[in-house]
């Protein structure tokens, strides 16, 4: 691990091309550089997440903490460690304060791996638009988590509203187990879907996004239902032909599949970790266009696989606006 304090963007390239030549590391292995924007008290569960994603996906792990955005004096610390703590491949943990914790950009254009794809995740509430930060404008693929806003669903819809091809949002890996044991019960159906009822708890992100995937999918609305359990609790589909198909949650890593006709089923059904919801997104650098359809039943938004990929930057400073002193 190399630390350099008060450090320029200059320094930090030079320090990291210096730690991987004495690392012996091979740059032609990376596959993605990840960029990982943080709050502060967020930093170790977000390294613990990116170090299990990068462990997954080889990649240059780039970690952009901005901090005392209102210090009078721009300054830049930096961690730079290859097959240290943070995975196997190479990572650079940057602390910005001042004016240069908005302009975030300026130090990590120049440290992203060469000729390879740019992820970028925002742990922690999402951005009100992905548009005013420059470090989602030049990612391939954009990853929020709209379960951590102060309203989930208003968040998960000001997604929508904000979407571009290459945007998605953890609670859409969360609904995979969920999907995976729902298309496998259907193998051997034969009859046409009549009505599908989902129970989740209020507020649900991830019980909204199955909720979209399920209208996308079938063409049928979706009885809603809430419940006091955690998350999602139980998917249950009619056929015309008189068969049901139920998925109900048992516990934190199983479910029952019941289905007329056939015995109950015990199903894996794992709520898995943070890290390891971003490994599965950072896995495929296309857009994903089932989530832009779910996304798009679920807010009632169309042609959201329709957009434009590419997003132009819209500057909005965050430092706050000073209110001008009454007058006297």
């Amino acid at each position: 691990m190399t630390t350099l304090w008060d450090t320029t963007g200059t320094d930090v390239v030079k320090a990291l091309s210096e730690s991987r030549r004495a690392a012996g590391f091979v740059a032609s292995g990376v596959a993605l550089t990840l960029v990982v924007v943080a709050n502060e008290k967020h930093v170790p569960a977000a390294e613990e997440a990116a170090s299990i994603a990068a462990a997954a996906h080889p990649c240059r792990l780039l970690i952009v903490v901005r901090r005392q955005i209102e210090a009078p004096m721009p300054r830049l610390d930096a961690e730079i460690a290859v097959g240290g703590r943070l995975g196997p491949g190479e990572a650079v943990v940057m602390r910005m304060y001042g004016r240069l914790a908005a302009h975030a950009e300026s130090v990590t254009l120049p440290l992203l791996a060469p000729d390879v794809p740019v992820v970028t995740w925002w742990h922690g509430e999402p951005p009100e638009k992905i548009a005013y930060d420059p470090l989602g404008v030049f990612a391939d693929r954009r990853v929020t988590d709209a379960r951590e806003a102060a309203d989930p669903i208003g968040a998960l819809h000001g997604r929508a509203e904000d979407y571009a091809p290459g945007d998605t949002d953890l609670g859409w890996s969360r609904t995979t187990p969920w999907r995976t044991l729902l298309a496998g019960a259907f193998d051997t159906v034969t009859g046409r879907p009549t009505s599908v009822k989902v129970v989740t708890a209020p507020r649900n992100v991830t019980g909204t996004l199955l909720v979209g995937w399920l209208r996308s999918r079938l063409g049928l609305d979706v009885d809603l239902q809430e419940t006091a359990k955690r998350g999602i609790a139980e998917v249950t589909v009619e056929i015309d032909d008189g068969t049901r198909i139920q998925v109900i949650r048992q516990d934190s890593n199983h479910a029952v599949l019941r289905r007329t006709g056939v015995p109950d089923r015990i199903q894996p059904l794992a709520r898995r970790s943070l890290g390891e919801q971003l490994a599965e997104e950072i896995k495929r650098l296309d857009p994903d266009q089932p989530y832009g359809e779910a996304l798009g039943a679920a807010t009632g938004l169309s042609g959201l696989n329709n957009r434009s990929p590419i997003r132009s930057h819209v500057w909005k400073d965050p430092m706050p606006t000073a209110t001008p002193a009454a007058a006297q």
